[in-house]
C-alpha cells in the first residue's frame, strides 16, 4: 500500500514545496511593496518639516529608492504571474504610472503662489525659488534670467504660498497603496496572525493558474536553485551558471537596455525642456501657453497607454515597439523641418507622446518572452530606463544651454536614431538566441533518443582504455 501511494505523495510532497517558495517570494514581494508605498506617504509628511538642504536631500532619496523599489517590483511580479499574457497588464501600469504623472502637479498647483512664500526662514530669492518650484512641479524649466525682485511691486503684501498642504494631501492621497497591499497579503493568506478563511486571489485568477499550471507539478524552483528568477532582483549577478549561457543572452540585455536608456531619455529630456524651446525664437510662445506643451505631452503618454491596451491583443509587442520607433523618429524630424510652427508644434508633442507611450511596456514583454521569463531582463531594463531618463535632461540640457535651443530637437533626433539602431541591434541577438536554443535542444533531442545499448558500450570500452593505460 505504501508502494503504491509513494509516487503521489512524492508528486504532492514536490507541489507543496513549489506553492511554499511561490508564497515565500510573494510574500517579499509584498513586504517590500507595503514599506516601500508607507515610506512614500511618511516621506511627503516630512518634507515640509525640512528646513535644512541636508536633510530634504536625504528624504527625496530615500523617496526615489522606494518609488524604484516599487516600479520594478511591480513590473516583476506581472512578468512572473501572466508571463507570455503579462503585456496587456504591463500597459495597464504603466498607464497608472501616467496618470500619476499628469495628475499629481494639478494637485500642487493651488497651493503655490506665483510671487512669495512664508514657510521656514525667507531669504532674498525666495520669489524666484518658488516661481522655479511652481514649474518644476508642472515639468516646465522656464528661464529665470529676466525675474529679480526689482520688477515685484513693493507695495503689496506678498501673498503666501503654502506649500506644505500640497505635500501633505500628496501623502494622504498614498496611504490607501499601503493599506490595499496589507488587505492583499491578508487576502493571500501571508499574514501569520491574520489567516483569511477565504480562498487565495491567485487561485480564482484563472489566466494566472493557467501561466503557473503550464510548468506541471513536477517542476521544480529552477530560480531558487540555480540563483536565478524573479525571487531576486539582483539575480542576474548571482546566477552560477553564466560561463555557459551565449553570448546572445548578454547582448539581449545590453542591447535591451541601451533601447531604453535612449527612449525614456527621450521623455525625461522633452518634458523637461519643451517648455523652454516654446519660449525660446523662432517660436517665442507667451509662458501660459507654452505650459500647455507639457500637460498635454504628459496626457499623450496616458492616452497612448491606455489605448495599447486592447492593441496588444492583436498585435505582438514586437510589432509595436517597429511602429512606435518609427513613429518618434518621423515626429521628431517633422519637428525639425516645421520648427518655426507653434501650431505643429502642439501636434508634435501630442504624437511624440503617443508613439513614446508604449515603448517600456512593450520592450519589457518582448525581453522577457526571448529570455522565457527568467526574471533579468526585467530589472536590467528598469534600471536602464531610469537612468537613462536621468542621464539625457542633464545632457540635453547642458548642450541647450551652451549651443541654443534649436539643439534641443537635434538632440532628440540623434537619440531616436540610435534608439532605432540599437533595437535592429536586439533584433539580430533574439535571432542568435533563437539558434542557440534550437541547436541546444537538437541536441538533447538526440541524447535522449539514442539507444540504452550506446553508452553502455561507450562505457565498456572508457573501461578497457583506462585499464590498458593502467597496466
Amino acid at each position: 500500500m505504501w508502494k503504491l501511494e509513494h509516487p503521489f505523495m512524492l508528486a504532492e510532497e514536490k507541489r507543496g514545496c513549489l506553492l511554499v517558495y511561490r508564497l515565500e517570494r510573494l510574500f517579499s514581494a509584498l513586504a517590500a511593496l507595503f514599506l516601500s508605498s508607507l515610506l512614500i506617504s511618511v516621506i511627503f509628511a516630512i518634507i515640509p518639516l525640512c528646513h535644512n538642504v541636508l536633510l530634504l536631500a536625504i528624504a527625496m532619496a530615500m523617496s526615489g529608492l522606494a518609488m524604484g523599489i516599487i516600479d520594478t517590483i511591480a513590473n516583476i511580479q506581472l512578468v512572473a504571474i501572466y508571463q507570455k499574457d503579462s503585456a496587456v497588464f504591463l500597459q495597464a501600469l504603466h498607464f497608472f504610472i501616467g496618470f500619476g504623472a499628469l495628475v499629481s502637479p494639478l494637485i500642487a498647483d493651488p497651493f503655490l503662489s506665483e510671487t512669495g512664500c512664508r514657510v521656514g526662514n525667507i531669504t532674498e530669492n525666495v520669489t524666484q525659488i518658488m516661481h522655479h518650484f511652481r514649474n518644476t512641479l508642472r515639468n516646465s524649466p522656464i528661464v529665470m534670467h529676466n525675474v529679480s525682485l526689482d520688477h515685484l511691486p513693493l507695495a503689496e503684501e506678498p501673498e503666501e504660498s503654502i506649500v506644505s498642504y500640497a505635500f501633505w494631501i500628496m501623502a494622504m492621497i498614498n496611504l490607501p497603496v499601503p493599506m490595499a497591499v496589507l488587505f492583499l497579503m491578508y487576502q493571500e493568506q501571508l499574514i501569520p496572525c491574520c489567516l483569511s478563511t477565504t480562498p487565495r486571489l491567485l487561485d480564482k485568477d484563472e489566466l494566472a493558474m493557467e501561466n503557473q499550471g503550464a510548468e506541471g507539478p513536477d517542476t521544480e524552483p529552477k530560480d531558487q536553485e540555480e540563483g536565478g528568477g524573479h525571487g531576486d532582483i539582483f539575480s542576474c549577478c548571482q546566477n552560477n551558471n553564466l560561463r555557459e549561457l551565449p553570448v546572445s543572452f548578454f547582448g539581449i540585455h545590453i542591447v535591451g537596455g541601451m533601447v531604453l536608456f535612449m527612449t525614456d531619455g527621450i521623455v525625461g529630456a522633452y518634458a523637461g525642456f519643451v517648455y523652454t524651446y516654446a519660449v525660446s525664437p523662432p517660436i517665442s510662445l507667451p509662458n501660459k501657453t507654452a505650459g500647455y506643451l507639457v500637460s498635454i505631452f504628459w496626457a499623450a503618454i496616458t492616452a497612448g497607454r491606455l489605448v495599447s491596451i486592447p492593441l496588444t491583443f492583436r498585435f505582438q509587442p514586437v510589432r509595436l515597439l517597429i511602429i512606435n520607433l518609427a513613429g518618434v523618429i518621423v515626429t521628431v524630424l517633422l519637428l525639425l523641418v516645421l520648427y518655426t510652427s507653434s501650431i505643429f508644434l502642439f501636434v508634435g508633442t501630442t504624437l511624440l507622446g503617443l508613439f513614446l507611450s508604449s515603448i517600456f511596456p512593450c520592450m519589457l514583454a518582448y525581453t522577457e518572452d526571448i529570455l522565457d521569463y527568467q526574471g533579468c531582463a526585467t530589472s536590467v531594463l528598469v534600471t536602464s530606463a531610469g537612468m537613462g531618463e536621468m542621464v539625457m535632461q542633464v545632457l540635453v540640457g547642458s548642450i541647450i544651454q551652451s549651443e541654443g535651443s534649436y539643439s534641443f530637437l537635434l538632440c532628440g533626433m540623434i537619440i531616436g536614431c540610435i534608439g532605432s539602431i540599437l533595437f535592429f541591434g536586439l533584433l539580430f541577438f533574439h535571432r542568435m538566441h533563437r539558434n542557440y536554443l534550437t541547436g541546444t535542444s537538437m541536441k538533447s533531442a538526440m541524447v535522449e533518443e539514442l539507444p540504452p545499448a550506446l553508452p553502455a558500450a561507450a562505457a565498456v570500452v572508457d573501461s578497457k582504455t583506462e585499464q590498458k593505460e593502467s597496466s
